[in-house]
């Protein structure tokens, strides 16, 4: 089931969620890069770091979310393009596209079913010596996302939402051992980040902008209102405010960054 994304909501915790990018980004070591491209792109607010730290590269932010393109066309400087980053690790037998020398991904690869898959395919479009890094949630196992699938389940809504997309990702070793099979130099770990919420019912308007969009959106409108106020009370629950009103959500990143080896080098 198609849905689509509000970037002024997903950018309420902007600096929440543009921490573990910088992190990522902080263990990459390339130097002078040509092309670098940011797979899931989102509003673009994350993709102006890439540029300011390469200014000699051409990069290019790519999103399926005509919505997430149309906020990023307000940062000057880069290329951006609505496009399904599977597209991008399909096999290019005439090697007709251009190598890319830093390839991101940020928060996006969970979205997609069975991404393992595309792992090889995305080192494939990397010059030699070029890096992949990427960083996904590794929570969907905490209250945030669990009560979300529990509620899910119970009718009346379980009839609207079963086609609702939901995220999954795997534990960093995982990952790690695709890209070393693939011969590539890996290091891949996690973070626990806890983050201080304030406001009512914040952990609800934290998910409602990611994970849970899929699901509110599926449900019909007489029905959302509904899950909503059982959703927030179950987070209530499990993510009780202290007496000055704040909120403490624990969220796991997984982090991998990749480098491919170096080989015959690509004119």
């Amino acid at each position: 089931m198609s849905h689509t994304w509000d970037p002024d909501r997903y950018l309420a915790y902007a600096d929440e969620r543009g921490r573990p990018f910088v992190d990522l980004l902080a263990r990459v070591p390339a130097e002078s890069p040509r092309v670098v491209v940011d797979l899931g792109c989102g509003p673009g607010n994350l993709t102006a770091l890439l540029a300011d730290r390469w200014r000699g590269a051409e990069v290019t932010g790519v999103d399926s979310s005509p919505e997430m393109i149309e906020a990023a066309r307000a940062v000057d400087g880069i290329r951006w393009e609505v496009g399904d980053l599977r597209d991008w690790a399909r096999p290019d037998p005439l090697a007709l596209r251009e190598p890319i020398d830093v390839l991101v991904s940020n928060a996006t690869l969970q979205w997609v079913l069975d991404h393992l898959e595309l792992l090889p395919g995305l080192v494939d479009r990397l010059r030699p010596g070029g890096w992949l890094a990427f960083q996904v949630p590794g929570n969907f196992d905490e209250p945030s996302h669990t009560t979300r699938t529990d509620l899910a389940a119970r009718e009346p809504y379980a009839a609207h939402v079963g086609d609702a997309r939901v995220p999954a990702s795997h534990d960093p070793a995982v990952y790690a051992r695709v890209l070393l099979d693939l011969g590539c130099e890996v290091d891949a770990w996690e973070t626990t980040y806890l983050h201080v919420l304030t406001g009512e019912d914040p952990v609800f308007d934290w998910v409602s902008g990611t994970g849970a969009r899929p699901t509110l959106q599926a449900l019909p409108d007489d029905l959302r209102p509904l899950f909503e106020d059982e959703f927030k009370a179950l987070l209530r629950e499990a993510y009780p405010a202290d007496a000055a009103g704040r909120v403490v959500l624990p969220f796991r990143r997984i982090f991998v960054v990749a480098r491919k080896p170096q080989g015959v080098p690509v004119p």
